[in-house]
């Protein structure tokens, strides 16, 4: 449905008529919830929308086992939910995502978009719930704080799989250039200052490592979001549940999300705590922090053309200034940085939403949810295109590398060994002040011999640990 024409039905709910949308296949309770909620203008994100259509899923074909539900109803219900699943009705998903604590506006909604599709299935009409009612047979033996939480956990999961094989591109897109660039000389940087000599393919490398190791946290995070709740019902205790329900359910939405997820030890654990929210944040906060390092990294070593490092070009994708012409800017490693910042926001709204919860329920799951799947959307999208049209179009400027190489005046920290610390300084001091190279001093004032210069201040020497002498 992709519209609607004015017209209304009228429907009932326990605080009296509401008028609902003619066409919409969402009732009563969906229909206050806009009225409340006009926040943000935002949507739940998909993600979202396909756990908690999972979970239902999931829920009716085992009420539907287990006789609680009629078959049909059970049937009908399933059928509903693969519609979703197979991208119709999501623009029936139209709660704010800033809404009443817990989900229960969206767990509503969603459980009358599938009451109502199921009715009509079944041969009904909308809004009447003669053959398929949103609480007592969509929702049977289920509560929002067993369910938004259950979905909540899933929906990041199903998220991070779009993510990871994005990390696992970036990672190696990362190590093609560490292999391109191995062999070239420039100097290396600390405190921003003159240091001794890297390869530019060795910057590349341990960036390389930096997503590996935060893909890796992610897949840990990932996995503390497989233990559910679901089947604790209203505070954990599992109260209008079938003995057998929470087993069958959750080995039915393991079926059909393709997610590990498992009975958590204790439901009531599941309903209170939202740390596994916050493990994720945390991690992919920690991943945002050293994207913005590396595209800051990016932005200094492509810097000029002509008045800053340019050690490095990235590729050029659009014009970068409305006055100045020619100018070219680092856009991605820029909107990468952005998307750090957001994601950092993000996990601070996580944060003081997984601290919220009082006794048997954190009512802020709503603020989670969303932060947490934003995070993960704009981290996959950012660094697939920092990935595809940034890193792999990366050129070396090999010359001007080389000259920055044999101007550092850190090279003088070979000498330390052979003249020691006091009488190199003098002549790193000298260096700055003539401009002569570390070099040329050494070789006019005799510090050492050619054939020690040769080898002492090899530059390509200095990248690697010095061998044990023979």
């Amino acid at each position: 449905m992709s519209g609607f024409t004015g017209a209304t039905r009228q429907e009932k709910d326990s605080l009296g008529f509401v008028e609902v949308p003619a066409e919409a296949l969402y009732g009563a309770q969906t229909a206050r919830a806009i009225v409340n909620f006009p926040i943000s203008g935002l949507r739940a994100s998909p993600f979202l929308i396909r756990a908690i259509v999972m979970v239902k899923y999931a829920a009716a074909k085992a009420n539907g086992d287990l006789g609680l539900i009629t078959r049909p109803q059970a049937d009908a219900i399933m059928k509903a939910a693969q519609e979703i699943l197979d991208g119709q009705h999501l623009d029936q998903f139209v709660v704010d995502v800033f809404q009443a604590g817990a989900g229960v506006s969206f767990h509503m909604n969603t459980n009358e978009v599938l009451a109502n599709r199921a009715s009509q299935i079944l041969g009904g009409t909308l809004g009447e719930y003669q053959h398929v009612h949103p609480n007592d047979h969509v929702n049977y033996g289920q509560s929002t704080n067993d369910v938004f939480p259950t979905a909540m956990r899933l929906s990041a999961s199903l998220a991070l799989q779009q993510l990871d094989p994005v990390l696992h591109s970036l990672a190696k897109g990362l190590e093609g250039k560490a292999k391109e660039f191995d062999g070239i000389l420039k100097s290396g940087r600390t405190h921003m200052q003159d240091a001794v000599p890297i390869r530019l393919g060795q910057e590349f490398a341990a960036y390389t490592v930096t997503i590996c190791r935060a893909k890796d946290n992610l897949q840990y995070a990932d996995s503390t979001l497989w233990e559910v709740g679901l089947g604790g019902s209203a505070v954990g205790t599992g109260i209008n549940t079938h003995p057998e329900y929470r087993e069958l359910a959750i080995h039915y939405l393991k079926q059909i999300s393709h997610v590990p997820v498992w009975p958590a030890d204790d439901m009531r654990y599941a309903m209170q705590s939202c740390a596994p929210m916050a493990t994720v944040s945390s991690a992919l906060r920690t991943l945002a922090l050293e994207v913005i390092r590396i595209s800051n990294d990016l932005r200094l070593l492509s810097s000029g053309p002509n008045t800053g490092f340019r050690e490095i070009d990235l590729p050029g994708l659009q014009p970068g200034s409305s006055i100045m012409p020619g100018k070219v800017n680092p856009v991605l490693p820029e909107l990468a940085a952005m998307v750090g910042f957001q994601v950092i926001g993000n996990d601070a709204a996580v944060a003081m939403a997984v601290q919220g919860g009082q006794l048997e329920l954190n009512v802020m799951m709503p603020t989670m949810a969303h932060n947490v799947l934003q995070s993960i959307t704009i981290l996959t999208n950012s660094l697939r295109e920092l990935d595809h049209r940034c890193i792999r179009g990366i050129t070396a400027n090999a010359d001007r590398c080389a000259f920055y190489a044999q101007s550092t005046v850190s090279l003088a920290t070979a000498l330390n060994p052979y003249i020691g610390y006091a009488r190199a300084a003098q002549v790193v001091k000298e260096s700055i002040a003539t401009g002569r190279s570390i070099i040329d001093i050494v070789r006019e004032e005799k510090l050492l011999t050619e054939d020690q210069i040769a080898t002492i201040l090899d530059a390509r020497a200095m990248t690697e640990p010095r061998p044990k002498e023979a």
